[in-house]
């Protein structure tokens, strides 16, 4: 027969004195420590919506669709708690490193429907000011215009986009078309186009 080792008889005291080594959680609040990764949560104002945190989501907990509400296209990020695994790539990932971040909140179990799980945000786009085809959301052309600074007058539609967010410009109702047969001008460079019509104008120019 072994005897137990003096460490092993010493930590055995201790519990019976103290009591067991385990939190008293659910009975009491149970504070995670530093670096846990909980359930990951979006904020509306830092959040741009490049969906890139969608692309690197390897249980597919994160997804996104466009859809057109009010006349306006609107990018949908949808969070879905019961396929996270908790890894951070999302929050690894996300450009501005604000727009989606870990909690510490962990206590996720639920009685209610799986569709009612997680939550989603919703993020405006820009559209293109000759064919109205979505390009990408306002606020990614916001945050690009803020990281180049001033090299963002290069780009027509980045520094457009800045100065309308910014209430530095008031938007006509002018259109770039000239009749019915929808050609591009050459004052056109100068609007917001998506890839497609901006090559017609420049060419065109």
């Amino acid at each position: 027969m072994r005897y137990p080792k003096l460490r092993e008889l010493k930590e055995a005291i201790k519990a019976l004195i103290k009591g067991p080594y385990t939190s008293k959680f659910p009975y009491a609040p149970h504070e995670p420590s530093e670096g846990f990764r909980g359930r990951p949560q979006f904020h509306q104002e830092d959040c741009m919506g490049c969906a890139a945190c969608s692309q690197v989501c390897p249980s597919g907990a994160i997804t996104f669709k466009v859809e057109l509400k009010d006349g306006k296209a609107v990018r949908t990020l949808i969070y879905k708690t019961d396929l996270c695994i908790f890894c951070g790539q999302c929050e690894a990932n996300c450009p501005t490193g604000k727009g989606i971040t870990l909690t510490r909140e962990f206590d996720l179990s639920t009685t209610g429907k799986r569709e009612g799980l997680g939550h989603q945000i919703e993020k405006e786009f820009a559209l293109c000011e000759f064919c109205e085809e979505a390009i990408v959301p306002k606020d990614q052309y916001v945050w690009i215009a803020n990281r180049l600074g001033p090299l963002m007058f290069t780009n027509p539609a980045v520094f457009l986009s800045y100065l309308d967010e910014s209430s530095l410009i008031t938007k006509t109702t002018d259109t770039i078309l000239a009749g019915k047969d929808r050609t591009i001008r050459r004052p056109g460079r100068f609007k917001i186009l998506c890839p497609k019509c901006r090559r017609e104008a420049v060419l065109k120019s």
